[in-house]
């Protein structure tokens, strides 16, 4: 969960086919709400895990890029800011390790039911990595699959055209790099 360099984080997003990563060795649920208004500058959000709560500062995403502050807080708090979040996400992060890296796959729940994403962080943009059977079409510039989007207009709420195209690839951006 914490970015690739202190202050930054390089991260990269496909939709999952099938569920052979369902081998993965820790499944920790998680909600996060979004303490900054639609549309600032920043996104402040607040995540609380089974046992733990984070407190995230997320700048502008600039390619796969962005400024990335997380601070580690009382779970207690973290339950205290939810109740100040009109949006929220609720999912699962089941992490896996796949080579050198180790990939986040959410499997998300409530309104956004139905939806899976991994990620995975890397150290530069031009960094490959070993790319798994049951990783799908890349999604690391569609907006509507970031969670902070997600809480906004969840998945549940997509019309069958903006599916179906996602799942074809068709409104899908080019890759930023390679894969091996």
């Amino acid at each position: 969960m914490a970015g690739s360099s202190p202050g930054f984080e390089i991260e990269r997003k496909f939709l999952v086919r099938g569920e052979p990563w369902r081998d993965a060795s820790r499944a920790l649920p998680l909600v996060q709400g979004y303490l900054s208004p639609s549309g600032a500058k920043a996104t402040v959000r607040v995540r609380v895990g089974s046992s733990e709560a984070w407190l995230t500062v997320k700048g502008p995403v600039q390619g796969i890029s962005r400024a990335e502050f997380e601070f580690k807080i009382s779970r207690a708090e973290g339950q205290a800011m939810l109740t100040l979040c009109d949006r929220q996400v609720e999912k699962t992060r089941y992490l896996l390790r796949q080579g050198e890296h180790v990939w986040e796959i959410d499997v998300f729940e409530g309104a956004n039911a139905g939806l899976v994403v991994a990620e995975i962080e890397l150290s530069s943009e031009e960094e490959t990595f070993e790319r798994p059977k049951w990783l799908g079409a890349e999604v690391s510039f569609e907006k509507r699959y970031r969670n902070s989007a997600l809480a906004k207009r969840p998945y549940s709420a997509w019309s069958e055209s903006d599916l179906e195209s996602f799942r074809d690839g068709s409104k899908m951006k080019a890759t930023p790099t390679p894969i091996k």
